[in-house]
């Protein structure tokens, strides 16, 4: 009897409960009113997996990031198994800085039959590669070189090469690249 009031005067001297000896948690409950304000919700981000989730701005739509390459600009491969190649930009996806070349990056992709009787497929299509594997390309003198920004005597901002000092920005705009490629895709559609 003796003992066992020493031990409730240990215990009180301690702050503990005779209950918490018993599986419970010594340790004040979490309270689930705490609420992070240093990550926005982003409804993109329960859709996607881990290693696809974009990043979000406060008003829960995806950064797109600023690119140095633009549609319809021929790029040389600078990284990857593709590399030494050339060819031409035909898609952008700025949420993720990657990009669809022409010609590279080929993969396979194998299709199962739709209907009982017709046989599977194989086909071949272009895979994005990151735009940093890329460079700008110069047709005419075979170099590539990194991108510079200057302003012309018209007021008009445009991109040039900067080891050969050509201009890249074409003067019509880029209007005309997209709709030719938005073209391309209705016509392999149909």
């Amino acid at each position: 009897m003796a003992a066992m009031a020493a031990l409730r005067g240990s215990m009180a001297s301690l702050s503990l409960s005779p209950s918490s000896f018993f599986g419970e948690s010594l340790l004040p409950p979490f309270s689930p009113s705490v609420k992070f304000a240093d990550r926005p919700s982003c409804p993109v981000v329960m859709k996607l997996k881990r290693w696809e989730r974009k990043d979000c701005k406060p008003n829960s739509l995806p950064v797109l990031h600023k690119m140095h390459v633009k549609v319809g600009d021929t790029v040389k491969i600078i990284a990857g198994h593709d590399k030494g190649k050339v060819g031409e930009i035909t898609e952008i996806f700025r949420h993720n800085s990657k990009i669809v070349v022409k010609d590279i990056n080929v993969k396979t992709k194998h299709m199962k039959s739709k209907e009982q009787g017709e046989p599977g497929q194989i086909t071949k299509f272009e895979a994005p590669i990151h735009s940093s594997n890329v460079m700008l390309y110069s047709k005419e003198q075979n170099v590539a070189s990194r991108v510079g920004h200057k302003i012309l005597e018209d007021g008009r901002k445009v991109r040039f090469l900067v080891k050969t000092g050509e201009i890249v920005d074409r003067a019509e705009g880029w209007q005309k690249p997209i709709k030719e490629g938005k073209k391309e895709k209705e016509a392999k559609a149909v």
